[in-house]
């Protein structure tokens, strides 16, 4: 079978990714003044608040408020794993990836450089789609199917997975479905399943690749709703920042937080003018009215305080992919008044 160029891209991407974070930690300043903010984000609407406040300049807006002028700076990367070698290695000071990756560096960070969650993305239902006819739930997956997700055993959708599979086969079996998981960016994943004819069979995406996939497919189906295995609207994809970060730049600091809940007000009452600027942003070929939909789909909230985060935390210790247990949400984001509300 020939493979699409799409997937032929991947492996020059993702060494050119490698080789970025590398050139990072030797690049990386030990520590810099106020006023400069280097933003890690992904694919997909859940970046939708990052977007608008790109957008509308309320990162500099809320800077100048407080006296102080932001120079941003904006990254795109794709999983976790990306994500948080970046963090890690000083070349970006904010990081946007999903709760698993936050969980994993706040436990590999604990004690030390002590990560923590700044603020969510709001609540956004991730899809596990397929276009395999055969496969009506993951047990019927084989080893002949091939599920893309960003990051494997790290992303948040693989974590969501990994729970899933607890439920259905035991704790043992947890992590059962990642020999047959793929790292592949969201784009390359749902060209994938909307064409067909590839090894890849499923796609644990995000909003609005995985809204894409079901209207371009006419075999792809839902195979798993995150929210369905949370137990309810969930916090998926979060932002997550250093001690250190936090307590030497307050002003900056405290200037994203209130750009990000103004960009959430701000697309709860305007959510055609952010369909506009997320497709003014990222360049994204997606149909207006049918982004506009995904936008005011009801079970998607644009919201800063985290919402029901911690099972996925529960989960991740008793299988041991953290060591260290927190006892509530709190341990794993900062103690702000714009996330006081979170759980």
């Amino acid at each position: 079978m020939k493979i699409p160029a799409f997937l032929s891209r991947l492996s020059t991407r993702v060494g050119a990714a490698v080789v970025a974070a590398s050139l990072g930690v030797s690049a990386a300043p030990a520590a810099h003044a106020e006023g400069q903010l280097r933003i890690a984000e992904q694919f997909g609407i859940v970046y939708l608040l990052l977007n608008v406040a790109r957008d509308q300049q309320l990162i500099e807006k809320h800077g100048k408020t407080a006296g102080v002028d932001i120079a941003v700076e904006w990254r795109k990367l794709s999983g976790g794993s990306a994500v948080n070698d970046a963090l890690l290695s000083g070349s970006i000071d904010i990081a946007g990836a999903g709760v698993g990756p936050l969980l994993t560096i706040w436990d590999r960070t604990h004690g030390r450089q002590n990560v923590k969650g700044v603020a969510s993305l709001g609540n956004f239902p991730y899809y596990l789609v397929s276009n395999n006819p055969n496969v009506k739930t993951i047990a019927d997956f084989t080893d002949k199917d091939r599920i893309a997700v960003p990051a494997v055993g790290v992303s948040v959708q693989s974590r969501v997975l990994q729970l899933a599979s607890a439920k259905l086969w035991g704790k043992e079996q947890y992590n059962k479905l990642d020999a047959i998981s793929l790292a592949v960016p969201h784009p390359d994943a749902a060209a994938a399943i909307i064409s067909g004819g590839t090894e890849i069979t499923g796609h644990f995406g995000n909003p609005p690749f995985q809204e894409q996939e079901l209207a371009g497919n006419p075999n792809a189906r839902i195979v798993l709703n995150s929210y369905e295995v949370l137990g309810g609207p969930s916090s998926a994809t979060v932002l997550f920042a250093t001690e250190k970060f936090r307590k030497e730049n307050p002003k900056t600091y405290k200037a994203f937080q209130d750009a990000l809940a103004e960009a959430a007000a701000f697309i709860t009452a305007k959510p055609e003018e952010a369909a506009d600027i997320y497709l003014r942003v990222t360049g994204a070929k997606i149909d207006r009215d049918f982004l506009i939909k995904i936008i005011k789909n009801p079970e998607i909230q644009f919201k800063v305080a985290p919402q029901n985060t911690y099972a996925l935390a529960e989960f991740m210790h008793e299988v041991g992919a953290i060591k260290n247990k927190p006892a509530s949400w709190r341990d794993y984001f900062f103690d702000d008044a714009l996330t006081a509300q979170g759980s």
